[in-house]
């Protein structure tokens, strides 16, 4: 039988160790995004981001971005009592650009923090770029009442 080995505990490191594969992630995920781009070809890429109503360097740009984002601006309307399925029908250019905004938005993090405080709500106009959309569609639905 050979001995067990101590597992050494550095108080600190998980952060660190978190922030690295974090990055590790991000960057695994971005050479994907950049082969498959690559496969596609430049006029299909441009189709797609025609499509979608971005232009093909912002398509590229939010395909490297974080894919739950979208769930964070799902969290949102429901968080502020925005039906997320009438926007869609009624306005589905709105909620695009809704969507667009939140994947590309700098801010991912604050938005996360906000939520786990149970703040988001009473914060989004501090830090959402989605906020004058976003208060748009709560007049829109305060007339349509």
């Amino acid at each position: 039988m050979q001995p067990q080995q101590k597992e050494q505990h550095y108080p600190g490191l998980e952060p660190i160790l978190d922030a690295v594969a974090h990055w590790i992630t991000k960057l695994r995920r971005n050479l994907e995004v950049d082969s498959e781009f690559r496969e596609c070809g430049s006029e299909e890429v441009a189709r797609i981001a025609h499509d979608l109503g971005v232009s093909a360097a912002d398509l590229k740009q939010l395909a490297g971005r974080n894919p739950d984002s979208t769930e964070l601006l799902g969290r949102m309307l429901k968080t502020l009592g925005v039906d997320a399925a009438r926007v869609t029908a009624a306005e589905p250019a709105v909620m695009r650009d809704l969507q667009r905004v939140c994947i590309a938005c700098a801010l991912r993090d604050r938005c996360v923090h906000e939520f786990a405080e149970g703040t988001a709500a009473a914060h989004f106009h501090d830090y959402c770029p989605n906020a004058y959309t976003l208060d748009a569609l709560l007049e829109e639905q305060k007339r349509a009442h």
